[in-house]
């Protein structure tokens, strides 16, 4: 069974939230060993120089680098990530599955995104939408295209 790690720059806090995260951690149960990490978002002022920025996502980067095993394949979310299908997607991972991967992991910086170095490591930059979620939705999302494209390699009705 392939094991799938979200790896979260962040603290989940709302309930609706946390309740959709955990629907869908049941259902991946069937398909997956899924491990969900959340790590702390480095604090920043109110209005935070570039350099604050650029030093809080270095930070966050080393700390998301520490977590990643050998040999697996990363999935980066950023916006400037390719926008697949879930179709594509299901295909991708089904791909590196059959190759050998044995781990799969998907990222999601904080507020101001993710640091190069783990962008410049992503066998994937995975771009949800042009458009700007919350990026605690962003979670919920991320989990349920992971359960959609199980279903689609398992050929179920769920993708419609």
């Amino acid at each position: 069974m392939v094991s799938i790690q979200l790896l979260c720059v962040g603290k989940l806090k709302e309930k609706h939230f946390t309740a959709a995260c955990e629907e869908y951690q049941k259902r991946l149960s069937a398909f997956c060993k899924l491990t969900v990490t959340e790590l702390p978002e480095v604090r920043l002022p109110e209005n935070p120089s570039q350099a604050q920025i650029d030093g809080a996502l270095e930070k966050e980067g080393a700390a998301i680098l520490a977590k990643l095993p050998k040999g697996g394949k990363l999935v980066a979310l950023c916006v400037e990530g390719d926008l697949l299908s879930s179709p594509a997607l299901a295909q991708q991972m089904d791909a590196w599955t059959v190759a050998g991967a044995s781990h799969l992991t998907f990222v999601i910086g904080g507020s101001y995104g993710l640091h190069p170095s783990v962008k410049n490591q992503a066998h994937l930059r995975l771009s949800m939408s042009p458009m700007t979620f919350p990026h605690h939705l962003a979670r919920v999302m991320v989990l349920e295209q992971i359960y959609r494209a199980f279903q689609i390699t398992a050929g179920t009705r769920y993708h419609k």
